[in-house]
């Protein structure tokens, strides 16, 4: 679980980045759009991957 951590991290971290080079977002509020694009972001990919886990799971 480790790796999907960091890597919802990273996907956060690039999307407010963009958000930011585009001018859709000012760094001074950068620390309460992160919270809610990381928390969106880790919501979809573990909701996902339970998901997948339990289409496997009923495939045996």
């Amino acid at each position: 679980m480790k790796s999907i951590d960091e890597q919802i991290l990273r996907s956060a971290k690039e999307i407010i980045v963009k958000f930011i080079e585009m001018g859709r977002l000012s760094p001074s509020n950068m620390h309460e759009a992160f919270r809610d694009v990381y928390a969106t972001v880790d919501e979809t990919v573990k909701k996902h991957v339970q998901k997948d886990l339990a289409g496997h799971d009923t495939k045996k």
